[in-house]
């Protein structure tokens, strides 16, 4: 873990004296503290780190990073003006860190500490399949490298740098998420965590409505590969011609992914298992290898073909990634359950784009039963949203038996649904997930299949658990 040493000179310049004071982890919630934390007091929207200051220390943290004029009861070491070491006097811990900027400092000491650490690090954006593709990807390294990853969504101008300060001795390998909001702000991750690997999902609507055209999207997340360095690979997805134009854009080694030949790792003969998983053959470098994963729907082969490429990347052969996809335990945010009368439901309500609804709904025809799709609006598409929706209800109507559309932009899953065929005893709208729970209560059957998707902000995941508890 990171010292005062290495606070004070990350932040100045300046090699402190007799200050190897060693932090035991870096939180910005005082309830995360440990004894020998190093506590941030940033200062957001809702609430302000500085009023929680005492807590902290109350709790054994051994620093406060601190932007603001602090009590006189309260120590303080303040770096704003510290030109040499005689200018420091290091008071008895605990006390606080005077800095300009708290976020910026923090940002500021992680982007040294990774300068410090020789680990490879693999960094990961896309539109849909970031998350999976960093679980799957640190499994696949973890075979035959001592490997970390940033965990949940810790992948913005906070968590990242809270990742990489809060990582342990001796990793070898540090797969990073990047997320995606704003030009320039992978960009930014980069400085900081300076890849050695980049792997690109693919580029789809989401944050369209933030981000602009796809073409926007695809510029901002090709900031990636442009950070790379000329020893760095670029893993693409050769399937996305938004992506596979990025090859033009690094000067990286790069490897192609994909369910094309042309691919240098590349899969077919690919058989949807339905909840018992995939089976596909892979291809790299002339060698052929059967893989049977436990991972859901179809479009988990691209998933798993990242992984392998990133593990591929690291020299690793194509039977060691096969036998570490076999002992994986990665699965989708995807979760199937059994309501007590015997109905199956396919809880994928972490998010939603047209890609992954449509995603869902090719898993969902693979399985046998009465199919329904309760199906809610995709936010933040942008001049995508109609299109986005009309396509998902195109395949909503080639795959179910029962559609429920929820919320306001979801009337045009509906109305696409149904100029595709469906018909219109088989389409319900409801204004909300509350409405959508409590006709399905009432209308399940031992055999059917229910699979549930839609943005975050439509709460549809409080569904599943009202339709678990029927009898």
């Amino acid at each position: 873990m990171i010292t005062l040493k290495d606070i004070i000179f990350s932040l100045t310049g300046v090699e402190a004296t007799q200050s190897d004071i060693l932090t035991t982890s870096t939180v910005i919630d005082s309830r995360s503290v440990i004894p020998g934390s190093l506590f941030v007091a940033l200062k957001g929207e809702r609430s302000n780190g500085h009023d929680f200051i005492h807590s902290a220390f109350e709790k054994g943290a051994i620093f406060a990073l601190v932007q603001e004029t602090i009590p006189a009861n309260i120590r303080v070491l303040d770096l704003r003006h510290i030109k040499t070491s005689q200018d420091l006097v290091i008071p008895q811990a605990p006390f606080c860190i005077r800095v300009d900027n708290c976020l910026e400092a923090l940002q500021e000491i992680s982007r040294y500490w990774r300068k410090k650490n020789r680990m490879k690090v693999i960094a990961i954006t896309g539109s849909v399949g970031k998350s999976t593709t960093k679980e799957l990807a640190a499994e696949v390294l973890s075979y035959k490298f001592h490997t970390a990853r940033n965990p949940g969504n810790y992948n913005n101008e906070i968590g990242l740098p809270l990742t990489i300060l809060n990582l342990g001795d001796g990793y070898e390998v540090l797969v990073l998420e990047m997320g995606f909001y704003y030009p320039g702000e992978i960009d930014f991750l980069c400085g900081i965590a300076k890849p050695d690997v980049g792997i690109i999902t693919n580029i789809g609507t989401v944050h369209a409505e933030r981000a602009g055209s796809k073409e926007a999207i695809a510029k901002g997340k090709a900031e990636l590969v442009e950070a790379l360095p000329a020893d760095g690979v670029a893993i693409l997805n050769y399937d996305d011609p938004y992506v596979r134009a990025m090859s033009s854009d690094t000067k990286a080694q790069i490897i192609f992914y994909g369910l094309n030949p042309n691919a240098h790792v590349w899969a077919d003969e690919i058989q949807g298992l339905g909840l018992k998983g995939i089976r596909f053959q892979m291809h790299y470098r002339g060698k052929t290898i059967t893989l049977e994963v436990p991972m859901l729907g179809r479009h988990s082969v691209q998933t798993i073909l990242r992984a392998s490429a990133a593990g591929f990347a690291q020299g690793m052969t194509i039977q060691e990634v096969a036998e570490a996809l076999l002992t994986s335990n990665t699965q989708l945010r995807l979760v199937a359950v059994e309501t007590t009368a015997g109905a199956l439901i396919l809880d994928d309500t972490y998010n939603a784009t047209p890609e992954s609804t449509v995603a869902a709904l090719d898993l969902l025809a693979e399985l046998d039963g009465q199919k329904i799709a309760v199906l809610g609006d995709m936010l933040e598409l942008g001049d995508y949203e109609k299109a986005g929706h009309e396509i998902v209800g195109r395949r909503a109507a080639e795959v179910v038996n029962h559609l429920i559309a929820v919320g306001p932009r979801s009337q045009v899953i509906a109305e696409s649904a149904k100029l595709q065929g469906l018909p219109l005893t088989a389409v319900t709208w409801v204004a909300n997930a509350t409405q959508a729970a409590e006709l399905l209560k009432y209308n399940l059957n031992a055999g059917d299949v229910v699979l549930i998707k839609g943005s975050h902000g439509l709460r549809m995941d409080r569904i599943s658990p009202i339709l678990e508890e029927i009898a």
